[in-house]
């Protein structure tokens, strides 16, 4: 399966340096990034200028630690795919299992996961590129994740039982590591942060089943279109399956993270038969039929998941397709 090869990133940057106090276009011109980068929706950037952007922010802040700052701003009500994913699990053990299997999407990246004997839980981020290269933040910022993530799904103070760094922070540093993961912070060659049986299976307050299996489909589909040998209405369809509820589905958008230009895509889609209008309109109404059939979602919620201006608008689009209405179409889905 060929893997995701670059990392996302999107337009909530933008809020979340201002909220440190960070200027986000001091940060992206000492990383060598376009001034713009952060206005254009979701993008997706190589390993290298990605590694240079949080350096820039290691610069920008003037403390080792800001990662810890950063995933403390994660939150319940962040709209982010894999939160959200992980956030619907039973336990910390199912989900990072999750984010595991998908993490492939996100990034050029991937979880091992270790369960110990005794059940104790170990996550190890592992990046697709020699560790020398990727920076001392970010690696951080991983482990700082998970125990973010535990914390927040139980409201429960949970502690780590062993963090692994591949590199030495200074002693200040370490202090504050030890008080942020309640745990020494270790040096080793394998990044790491390891969970105690009682708290790797502790009930997560956030678990929501019924919305997992409504996500959960999309995933398996966009996991399959990561292939290969998928053709390129295929690879489309995963990437607005991702950007719809951002309302950043442009054709512009969709070809830079597909690497090629406008022209490309347009000239390689119609070579199957298909332009960019129909497969956004075909994904946008199997989406539609999906949550109306699946979900208690309002016409609203779901304009907005499909990348809809206001409801209305989404209503008039779905009789077009279809020469139904919405709420027709509902009762029918659930009658069967």
């Amino acid at each position: 399966m060929t893997r995701k090869q670059g990392f996302s990133l999107n337009i909530g940057w933008r809020t979340l340096l201002k909220d440190m106090g960070f200027d986000p276009v001091r940060v992206l011109r000492r990383a060598g990034l376009p001034d713009d980068l952060l206005n254009r929706g979701e993008v997706s950037m190589a390993s290298e200028a990605y590694f240079r952007f949080w350096r820039s922010l290691e610069v920008e802040s003037g403390d080792a630690l800001f990662p810890l700052q950063i995933v403390e701003m994660v939150t319940a009500e962040s709209f982010d795919p894999p939160l959200f994913a992980a956030l619907c699990s039973a336990n910390l053990m199912q989900a990072v299992q999750r984010l595991a299997k998908y993490k492939q999407l996100l990034a050029p990246m991937r979880l091992d996961i270790d369960i110990s004997q005794a059940g104790e839980l170990t996550v190890s981020p592992a990046w697709l590129t020699p560790l020398a290269d990727v920076p001392d933040s970010l690696q951080l910022a991983e482990l700082a994740f998970f125990l973010r993530l535990a914390r927040l799904a139980t409201r429960e103070p949970i502690k780590a039982l062993r963090v692994v760094l591949p590199f030495h922070p200074s002693s200040a540093s370490a202090r504050r590591c030890q008080a942020y993961f309640s745990v020494a912070v270790e040096y080793g060659q394998a990044l790491g942060i390891t969970f105690s049986a009682e708290d790797a299976l502790r009930p997560f307050l956030t678990v929501n089943d019924g919305m997992w299996k409504v996500f959960e489909p999309d995933l398996r589909r966009r996991l399959s279109e990561l292939d290969g040998s998928a053709t390129t209405r295929e690879r489309v369809h995963a990437l607005l399956l991702e950007m719809l509820p951002g309302n950043a589905a442009t054709v512009e958008l969709v070809a830079e993270r597909l690497a090629m230009s406008k022209r490309t895509l347009q000239c390689r889609l119609e070579e199957e038969g298909v332009s960019f209008r129909s497969v956004i309109n075909s994904t946008r109404e199997s989406l539609a039929r999906h949550y109306l059939g699946s979900t208690a979602m309002s016409g609203g919620e779901i304009a907005f998941l499909l990348g809809f201006e206001d409801p209305n608008s989404f209503y008039r689009a779905f009789q077009e397709w279809t020469g139904q209405t919405a709420d027709d179409v509902r009762q029918r889905l659930r009658q069967h």
